[in-house]
This record gives C-alpha cells, structure tokens and sequence, in this order.
C-alpha cells in the first residue's frame, strides 16, 4: 500500500466484507542516537503480547493526522511534529474488521514515555533491531518507508 492510500476508500466499507472500515492512525517516531545511527520507538502492548508501532482508532469527525498525533502522545507521552507520511497497512482486526491505518514520520517535541493501560513499555532502537522485536511483518514495511521519507538508505 503507497502513501496516503489507507483511509482513502470513500465508500467506507471495506471491499471485501460489506462491514465499514475501521479507521486507525499512528507514527514511526524517530531519532539520532548519539552515533549518529537511526533509531525508531517501539511499543509493547500488554493486552495482545505484542511489539508494535504507535497508532489507535479515529474518533468520529477526527482527521487521520489528528488521530495520529494524539494516539502517539496517549500511548507514548510524547508530543510529536508530524512529518512525511508513510506506507499504510489494512488488514482485518482481532474481530475481523476490516482496518486501514495510515502513518506518519514523526520526530519528538517535548515528554516523556509514561507506561500506562494500552502500552507498558517504549525502546528507542536502531532500524534492524525494531524489525526484529515488531510482531507483525506489515509494520516492518511501514519502517522500511521510513527510509524513502526521510531521505536515508538502509
């Protein structure tokens, strides 16, 4: 899926089942450790034993970039700048929804990781590392476009 192609079905069902499409946003956060080497925020959520990247569900009326921004800061405790977007992924949910999830490159403002009940656990690591601890091979690709966005070769 290219950029800005999740969430672009204007029929708002997804194709396959009828069901309407479940909306989600989130970000790659991303930094220079002092080395000089690229590194990405993880997340591990507790409630499916997994490593992802930040993103939620939009609310009603909320634009995806909004969605984005305030997952990441709910899940995260950081305030980002949104950047490039970045590859999409859909997929069906745990209860066989379909969902489209659009993603951003973002870099930190300001805060700080706070645990809490959807995410106990942040790392900041290096790009091969991330794709090793994700759970899902579709968030990989998303991490891969990040390198396209930002102008970096992997």
């Amino acid at each position: 899926m290219k950029p800005g192609s999740a969430g672009q079905d204007t029929s708002g069902t997804g194709k396959a089942t009828g069901q309407p499409v479940v909306r989600a946003a989130g970000g790659v956060l991303w930094r220079r450790a002092p080395s000089g080497d690229l590194e990405v925020l993880v997340v591990h959520r507790p409630k499916y034993h997994d490593w992802s990247l930040a993103k939620g569900k939009c609310d009603p009326g909320e634009s995806d970039e909004e969605c984005a921004l305030r997952e990441v800061e709910e899940e995260t405790g950081y305030r980002c700048r949104l950047g490039p977007e970045l590859l999409g992924n859909a997929y069906a949910d745990r209860g066989g929804r379909p969902k489209e999830v659009r993603y951003w490159a973002m870099t930190v403002v300001s805060g700080e990781f706070r645990p809490n009940s959807e995410v106990d656990q942040a790392q900041w690591v290096v790009l091969d590392e991330a794709r090793g601890m994700l759970s899902y091979q579709r968030d990989a690709a998303v991490l891969d476009s990040l390198l396209d966005a930002i102008g970096e070769s992997g």
